[in-house]
């Protein structure tokens, strides 16, 4: 039995699948009555359908569903139907009210399993991404306040930032580093603009460097 390719191009206008949101075994049903690939410049949804469906090939026989949605567009125009007539413009279609009622029935269900996804979704707890940071900071001079260095830089407070352990790391000619621990939320923080702001501290800091840096 064929296609009907008028109702399925209509009904794919708005959808990616003869029914849900993967393939399944209705598209290979509906698949198998298209029979070869549409013409695109008649049936454009088909035609993307059709191609979309075809690159499953190999797995038509395991896709999961029933294939009971898809002979809803078995039988009927096999192509795009011309226009009609300027003498059939009158003539009442019995099937009209029938279709919409259909397809709104259709946009209820459709709505019913976006809403119903959606509440899913939202109901897991997102994973927060986290990286620890160890950053050197060094001072101009072996005469520069560490301790006030320190209490500047724990002074810079944002959303997504913790510091942690710190300690003072010799470098030479009497001069020591600051060495601190952070995590960062990585959506919420760039150490890129934090290093940035520790920069502003000119008075206490001369540079600072990621010496480490891992996801948690």
């Amino acid at each position: 039995m064929s296609a009907n390719l008028v109702k399925l191009e209509q009904h794919l206008a708005t959808r990616s699948y003869v029914e849900g949101y993967t393939p399944s075994q209705a598209d290979v049903l509906v698949f198998k009555a298209v029979g070869a690939a549409p013409d695109a410049a008649k049936s454009p949804n088909v035609a993307r359908w059709y191609t979309h469906i075809q690159s499953y090939a190999a797995e038509h026989a395991t896709l999961s569903g029933s294939s009971t949605a898809g002979e809803a567009f078995l039988g009927g125009a096999a192509t795009a139907a011309a226009p009609a007539a300027a003498a059939d413009d009158d003539e009442f279609d019995l099937f009209a009210e029938a279709d919409e009622e259909e397809d709104a029935e259709a946009e209820r269900i459709k709505a019913e399993r976006v809403a119903a996804y959606n509440a899913k979704k939202a109901g897991k707890a997102k994973t927060i991404a986290k990286s620890i940071v160890t950053m050197d900071i060094k001072p101009w001079d072996d005469e520069t306040d560490m301790v006030a260095l320190e209490a500047a830089v724990r002074s810079i407070e944002q959303d997504g930032l913790l510091w942690g352990a710190s300690k003072l790391v010799a470098i030479g000619y009497g001069i020591k580093k600051l060495q601190m621990t952070l995590v960062v939320e990585d959506e919420k923080v760039s150490t890129d603009e934090l290093q940035e702001k520790i920069a502003e501290f000119e008075d206490y800091v001369q540079s600072t460097d990621i010496a480490a840096m891992s996801k948690l």
